[in-house]
């Protein structure tokens, strides 16, 4: 490949490398202010039992069944769906409560390792 090829092949893909990185930051960027709103937003707290969260956030959207509970040592896990956050119950406590994804391309943070 020549000079003037090389060149021009590196300043065509140049604004397609530099918006790919834009977009990745502006994603980054989305992760974190959800993460905060996470933070602010009223959300079932850890230990509370369904009767309460229902009577608290009214009737979820989903309830999904049961998963596990097939030994003590695996007991029931179940995840109610609400429109902007879903809780996670072992037997009938709050163990979790998370954000919905805002799309399904979104992504978690990264592992640490």
């Amino acid at each position: 490949m020549n000079r003037f090829a090389a060149a021009l092949l590196f300043a065509a893909l140049a604004p397609a490398s530099a918006l790919a990185q834009d977009s990745e930051e502006r994603a980054d960027r989305l992760l974190i202010e959800r993460a905060r709103q996470a933070e602010s937003m009223p959300l079932p707290q850890r230990g509370q039992s369904m009767g309460q969260v229902e009577a608290g956030f009214g009737a979820p959207r989903e309830k999904r069944a049961p998963v596990g509970g097939d030994r003590p040592q695996h007991p029931p896990i179940t995840r109610w769906v609400y429109e902007g956050f879903s809780v996670y119950f072992e037997n009938d406590r709050v163990i979790d409560a998370v954000l919905n994804r805002a799309s399904e391309r979104e992504r978690g943070p990264k592992p640490v390792h």
